[in-house]
């Protein structure tokens, strides 16, 4: 009996110890922790800038294309047979030429190229809103998920608390019914029944501690947390006082999920790219101007010699490849617009399951908050009964076990209200927004 003791009692001092060390963190600060510290949300974010960045390179084809270079040679006893007759100095019996220099300045414009460039530029832009609502949604994913482990670690430090209590009243038994056995008031198998629950109630224990630093643990690395750092819960978060209203509506989802609306940006960028491959049925016109200067050594010497003109080309196998880009590009538009509309149906079909869920989570919070009154009383009757020798001790201990099963199930419903309530926003695209997350 010493041995039991002295281990429910070091089981108490360690929990209430790692009670001391956890940090409460309320919903909103834990999401709003997610922009600087979760590693899917960095990366999401960061591929939507990737994309800004390539549709403001991609503005840069309509600009002129520019060059300028330069050359020297050195020439070795050249021979230079000019083809127009200038009279020579008789002291010179030849020309030496061993060295040249060019020096080249050219610009070039496209004037039309099937509205390639055009194109190019409004698939660049929709490319990069598409992966800006798709970085959007994937912080609504991982807010969800942070929530979901929110909830379960609110579960598992509440049952620690109730097996804790319920761990007390199981060692008090123990005392009482050892004095009892003691003066031969009660046998001695009645004793054990109480040895062997309190024995099941330390292994509960420890399964709900085990529960608590797995799901702590899953947190923590979530949003990056410090290694060892303990969460605590605010519990005023769970005690239903502000009204959660079903704000579900199908209708409302498709304009707010950010997953679809990533998808139709994709469908717009897929147009574009139909027209982009189309470009190659037409012929391409630019314009272009150059500057040239030349010397070479002891001959001529050229200067402001500058150019300017237009041309136009065509690539006569395009004939025949541009169909085959035309046929790939609407075969991908095809797929997007049946992706968008399967995507379409499921958000419709979450929707609706996301509002019944949240309608039973509050109606089992209403019936397991009915069951600890009814489990309470069934316990004082049963005590009151096995106090008068009218009940036996398993009688007992059964009553005790449905009175610690139902507060756990209560404060189990409270935390599942609140998840489906958040799912349900979820399902809707409004859980950031609903937390004033900044996007």
């Amino acid at each position: 009996m010493k041995a039991n003791n002295l281990i429910i009692a070091l089981i108490l001092v360690t929990s209430s110890f790692y009670a001391q060390e956890r940090t409460n963190l309320n919903l909103k600060d834990a999401l709003a922790l997610l922009d600087k510290n979760n590693h899917e949300v960095i990366l999401a974010k960061t591929k939507a800038e990737t994309k800004k960045y390539e549709w403001q390179q991609s503005k840069n084809h309509q600009y002129p294309d520019v060059k300028l270079s330069g050359q020297y040679f050195r020439l070795t006893d050249a021979d230079v047979n000019l083809k127009l007759k200038l009279p020579v100095p008789p002291s010179s019996s030849s020309v030496k030429v061993n060295e040249i220099m060019i020096g080249q300045a050219n610009a070039s414009l496209p004037i039309f190229v099937g509205g390639k460039i055009k194109n190019s530029i409004q698939a660049s832009e929709n490319m990069y809103k598409a992966e800006t609502a798709k970085s959007e949604s994937t912080k609504e994913e991982v807010a969800l998920r942070v929530i979901e482990y929110y909830a379960q670690l609110y579960k598992s430090l509440k049952t620690v608390e109730l097996i804790q209590d319920n761990l007390k009243s199981a060692e008090q038994r123990v005392k009482d019914f050892s004095n009892l056995e003691q003066n031969g008031i009660i046998a001695r198998n009645d004793l054990l029944k109480a040895q062997l629950q309190l024995a099941k109630v330390q292994l509960s224990l420890d399964e709900a501690n085990k529960n608590v630093n797995v799901v702590n643990f899953a947190l923590v690395t979530l949003l990056n947390l410090p290694e060892g750092y303990k969460i605590g819960i605010d519990e005023h978060q769970f005690d239903g006082n502000a009204p959660l209203n079903p704000i579900s509506n199908a209708d409302q989802a498709l304009q707010n999920r950010k997953d679809l609306e990533s998808v139709k940006f994709y469908q717009k960028a897929n147009d574009n790219n139909i027209k982009i491959a189309r470009s190659g049925y037409f012929p391409s016109i630019a314009l272009s101007a150059g500057y040239i200067a030349l010397s070479l050594q002891n001959i001529a010497e050229v200067t402001n010699a500058i150019n300017f003109g237009g041309g136009i080309s065509y690539n006569l196998s395009s004939l025949f490849k541009t169909s085959k880009e035309v046929k790939v590009a609407k075969s991908k538009a095809e797929e997007l617009k049946q992706t968008e509309a399967m995507l379409t149906e499921g958000i419709k079909i979450q929707t609706q399951q996301a509002l019944e869920n949240f309608y039973l989570a509050q109606k089992q919070n209403k019936v397991y908050q009915q069951a600890i009154e009814q489990a309470k009383e069934n316990y004082r009757i049963i005590k009151d009964k096995n106090d008068n020798g009218l009940a036996t001790t398993t009688e007992l201990i059964d009553a005790d076990v449905e009175q610690l099963n139902a507060n756990i199930n209560f404060a189990n419903s409270r935390a599942n209200v609140l998840l489906k309530y958040y799912e349900m926003l979820s399902a809707s695209g409004l859980l950031t927004s609903s937390f004033n997350v900044t996007k």
